[in-house]
């Protein structure tokens, strides 16, 4: 399946930590939402009761997704198994290994995210073991693209990240063909979820994927 067959874009909203984040993407029904799971360096950091806590109260259409940096295997595992969440996403030195580890054992799926500098960069991403793949900017979580233009055309889904906001939605949307987007910062105000922000951000991205698929 090439990336214009690809049917709707879907978007993802990371990086929750607040019941009324809750509120908001239970309004916006995003099809993931992510929670970066004890990483004391993030501002974004919830601990797994918390995650626990705030998922039991998410539209059951929404995917939660854990976000780990190189937190140990069965602290990813033991959240997965017991519903906390759906999907792990792994954005450290988590090598093919400890992808297979967490596929074998809990049989949910794997998300590892690469920092995009390089065409080298990418091609490294697509031999993967993971069932999706996120292409980020070199540093991840600042903020900020990368160049595009690097993306091949891809067979296989994967997540883009890294300074996507409202407005270059539609440019991914139309011309990268990603699985789904991911945003986070571009959907806050003043460091906390935006409501405004998170159902423009989720309304374009349907607008553009039935655009596209229209064309």
């Amino acid at each position: 399946m090439t990336r214009e067959q690809q049917q709707r874009t879907k978007i993802k909203i990371c990086g929750l930590k607040r019941p009324e984040d809750i509120t908001y993407v239970n309004e916006a029904k995003p099809d993931y939402c992510g929670f970066i799971i004890e990483f004391p360096k993030s501002s974004r950091n919830v601990t797994g009761a918390l995650v626990r806590e705030l998922t039991a109260k998410f539209n059951p259409d929404i995917i939660p997704v854990g976000v780990f940096v190189n937190a140990a295997p069965e602290r990813v595992e033991e959240l997965l198994l017991d519903g906390t969440i759906h999907i792990a996403q792994l954005h450290g030195q988590e090598d093919e290994a400890y992808i297979r580890r967490i596929q074998k054992n809990t049989g949910h799926q794997v998300i590892k995210a690469f920092s995009v500098k390089t065409a080298q960069d990418i091609e490294n991403a697509l031999k993967s073991p993971a069932d999706y793949i996120l292409l980020d900017q070199g540093g991840g979580g600042t903020g900020q693209t990368f160049d595009w233009s690097l993306i091949p055309e891809i067979d296989r889904p994967f997540f883009l990240a890294g300074g996507l906001g409202v407005e270059n939605l539609e440019t991914a949307v139309r011309t990268i063909h990603p699985y789904a987007v991911d945003l986070s910062s571009s959907v806050e105000t003043d460091g906390m979820k935006d409501r405004d922000k998170i159902l423009k951000a989720v309304q374009l991205c349907l607008l553009y994927t039935s655009d596209a698929a229209d064309e």
